[in-house]
C-alpha cells in the first residue's frame, strides 16, 4: 500500500475539532513549502539554444545569397535597377584637396594657401615645378626630394618625404594623381590634370625599383 493510500485511510480520531486540527497539521507538515517566481531553465538547455542561434546566424551570413537583411523593397525590379544604375565618380580636385590638408601631409610645409614658408619650404602657388613637367612632379611626390632646389628664383635646401606606395604615407597611384591635379589647378595654377594611369606607368616602369629620394639635378634631366 502506498503512502498516499495510507494517508487517505488514516483514522480521523473521534471527529472532534481538536482531532481534525491535529490531522490537518500533520498533513501540512509533510508537504514542501511553495516557492515564488519561476524555476530556472537548465543550463545545458540554455547552452544548446544559444549554440543553435549562433550557428544559425553564421549559416545565414554565409548562405544568404546576397540578401541584405536590413533592406527590403517589394517594388524592387532588378532589370530596371540595372538600366538606371550609375557609377559614382570621384572629383579629383576635391579628393586631392582633402589629401593635401591631411595632418602631416603637404599643407604642413607648403601651407594651406600654397605659399610655403620663406627660406624653409618652397611655395606651390605659381611654382614652375608645379605647372611644369608632370613627369618630374610625379617622381618627386612618389619618392621624395633631398638637397637644394630653386623655386621662383629662391634656393631652398631641405628634404621632402616620399608619398607613394611603400612609403610612410603609402598613397595609391590614384591618390598621388588627385593631389597633383589639385595643386596644379589651385592658387592661380592652371596646369592640366594628372592621369592615374600615368602615375602607375612612372612608378612601375620608368622608376621601377627606385627607393631613394630624388635630387633637383636628377629631376631637371626628366623631360
Amino acid at each position: 500500500m502506498s503512502s498516499h493510500d495510507q494517508e487517505s485511510t488514516r483514522p480521523l480520531g473521534d471527529g472532534s475539532d481538536a482531532s481534525l486540527q491535529n490531522v490537518h497539521a500533520d498533513l501540512t507538515a509533510n508537504k514542501p513549502e511553495p516557492k515564488d517566481g519561476y524555476s530556472m531553465l537548465p543550463l545545458f538547455l540554455l547552452g544548446l539554444l544559444s549554440a543553435l542561434i549562433f550557428v544559425g546566424s553564421i549559416y545565414f551570413v554565409h548562405y544568404r545569397g546576397g540578401v541584405d537583411p536590413l533592406v527590403y523593397d517589394e517594388r524592387f525590379d532588378p532589370k530596371t535597377a540595372a538600366k538606371s544604375a550609375t557609377v559614382a565618380t570621384v572629383d579629383p580636385i576635391a579628393a586631392g584637396k582633402r589629401l593635401y590638408n591631411q595632418p602631416g601631409a603637404c599643407a604642413t610645409c607648403h601651407q594651406v594657401n600654397g605659399q610655403g614658408v620663406a627660406g624653409v619650404f618652397p611655395p606651390l602657388a605659381a611654382s614652375e615645378w608645379v605647372s611644369g613637367s608632370d613627369e618630374r612632379l610625379i617622381r618627386l611626390v612618389l619618392h621624395g626630394l633631398v638637397g637644394e632646389i630653386k623655386v621662383k628664383g629662391n634656393t631652398y635646401n631641405g628634404a621632402m618625404p616620399a608619398f607613394g606606395l611603400g612609403s610612410g604615407f603609402n598613397w595609391s597611384d590614384e591618390k598621388v594623381a588627385h593631389v597633383l591635379t589639385y595643386i596644379r589647378s589651385e592658387w592661380g595654377n592652371a596646369a592640366p590634370a594628372v592621369d592615374v594611369a600615368k602615375v602607375t606607368a612612372v612608378r612601375t616602369q620608368a622608376t621601377a625599383g627606385r627607393t631613394k629620394p630624388w635630387t633637383a639635378v636628377e629631376l631637371e634631366a626628366v623631360p
